[in-house]
């Protein structure tokens, strides 16, 4: 066995696809599910990708060697706190969070000492589905996880944490954290911003629910992030806070620059940009699962 324990807390769709892929490679002796609500632990022993659920963090961690923090950002800081003096000697830990920079932060606040254990790690996937059900085993298959190790960062402990999500087929690349807050306010928490924002205007409309009813592919793909949950969210954006303030600032120039266009009638200058991001889209590919905190 690669891990012989492992604590997991969170099993939702980002935990739970997490423990379903290394169930199925076989490289844990036993998987350990933390959480506040019973039904969904209980529920994830019966779907069997958790092998006993725990409540109290203490023995939760007991004898863990790896320990992966899967809540929301905003739970993440509690949850470090609550483990620090619980953590087995060597043992190392890992969260999935969307944002590195403010997890860091709160990582060294509540560690100390066992800090350099800790290694700050997001993988790029997911849906816009939540809950115990969500996951899947091959949710990271193909898919990017970005590690953001400090400067005091063990370099064994990055070590492990690349090896177990190798295990479920993800492609591991490092980069610091801020440039990865950098990236993902624009790739990814600038777009939920947009889709939330779009489907808010349509919903506040007088005859919004109709134009709703009437919707067509296009706004259901562009949309379909505004799916995701709520309160995650909400928590992503004040985690990476000013990155995604200067993504939205840079997307609302673009987008004036478009309305000036449009307000000109200046069909020249309206091609030219569809042109340029065209071009763009066309360069990236087919879509793969984006994360919804991702």
């Amino acid at each position: 066995m690669q891990f012989q324990r492992l604590a997991l807390f969170g099993v939702g769709l980002i935990g739970g696809s997490l423990a379903r892929a290394l169930k199925r490679a076989s490289v844990c002796g036993e998987i350990v599910g933390v959480g506040r609500v019973h039904a969904d632990l209980r529920r994830a022993v019966e779907l069997g990708f958790i092998d006993r659920d725990e409540t109290d963090v203490g023995r939760a961690v007991e004898g863990a060697d790896l320990v992966v923090v899967a809540t929301p950002i905003g739970a993440m800081r509690g949850v470090f706190e609550r483990i620090s003096g619980h953590l087995a000697i060597g043992a190392v830990v890992t969260d999935v969070g969307s944002a590195k920079m403010s997890v860091i932060d709160d990582a060294r606040a509540a560690f100390g000492d066992a800090f350099p254990r800790f290694v700050p790690g997001h993988p790029i996937a997911g849906t816009e589905k939540s809950g115990v059900e969500a996951g899947f085993a091959d949710l990271y298959r193909g898919q990017r996880v970005i590690l953001t190790p400090t400067e005091w960062t063990d370099a064994a402990a990055v070590e492990r944490v690349r090896q177990m999500w190798e295990i479920t087929g993800a492609v591991v690349e490092t980069m610091t954290a801020e440039r990865h807050d950098e990236i993902l306010a624009y790739t990814s928490h600038l777009p939920h911003m947009v889709a939330y924002a779009l489907v808010d205007v349509l919903a506040g409309l007088d005859g919004g629910g109709q134009m709703l009813h009437f919707a067509a592919g296009g706004f259901r793909d562009l949309t379909r992030i505004a799916s995701s949950s709520p309160r995650m969210w909400r928590d992503i954006a004040l985690a990476n806070r000013e990155a995604l303030l200067a993504a939205i600032d840079s997307y609302g120039a673009r987008f004036g620059a478009l309305r000036a266009a449009l307000d000109r009638a200046d069909g020249g200058e309206l091609e030219a940009i569809f042109i340029r991001a065209k071009a763009a889209r066309d360069r990236l590919g087919p879509a793969g699962r984006e994360s919804p905190e991702a």
